[in-house]
């Protein structure tokens, strides 16, 4: 099986790794696709989220790590993915990925959840990079090298 799991993943947080991980084992191929929004303000480029990820999913040998913009779906055909992971922390997610996942179906590609895991179920990377703009330790949510990056970032917001 060839999966997408997609985000903006801005930044990647110890609850995406969770699902990557998690979505890996059943997974011949697991493509962790980066959204490219030119619509949304991202506070790390695409080549820095990239490079977060290979940093933090060294140790899996069947991820991917690609950019990309446009509808998930077209992603999806084009590289003849057969599903695509998604991580659900609540039931907010749940109406919004619901919605989503039947569009992705009547354009041909199943959606997969996968619940998060109870320690990560608060954190969103919105969350993180706010705590981290004030100066909060955000340490536990995130791998290592994101959050030298993330220390780097709230000293450029101050």
């Amino acid at each position: 099986m060839k999966a997408i799991y997609p985000g903006s993943f801005d930044p990647i947080t110890n609850g995406h790794l969770d699902i990557i991980e998690r979505a890996a084992v059943f997974c011949d191929e697991l493509i962790v696709a980066v959204l490219e929004n030119t619509e949304k303000r991202c506070c790390f480029t695409a080549e820095e989220r990239i490079e977060m990820i290979k940093e933090s999913v060294q140790k899996l040998n069947n991820i991917r790590i690609i950019s990309f913009n446009g509808l998930v779906v077209d992603l999806a055909r084009r590289e003849k993915a057969n599903s695509l992971i998604r991580g659900m922390r609540d039931i907010g997610d749940f109406r919004f990925e619901w919605e989503a996942a039947q569009l992705n179906k009547i354009g041909g590609v199943e959606t997969l959840f996968l619940m998060t895991n109870p320690n990560y179920a608060f954190i969103s990377s919105s969350r993180i990079r706010e705590i981290a703009r004030f100066g909060g330790n955000v340490a536990h949510w995130v791998p290592e090298s994101v959050y030298k990056r993330l220390q780097i970032f709230s000293r450029r917001s101050s």
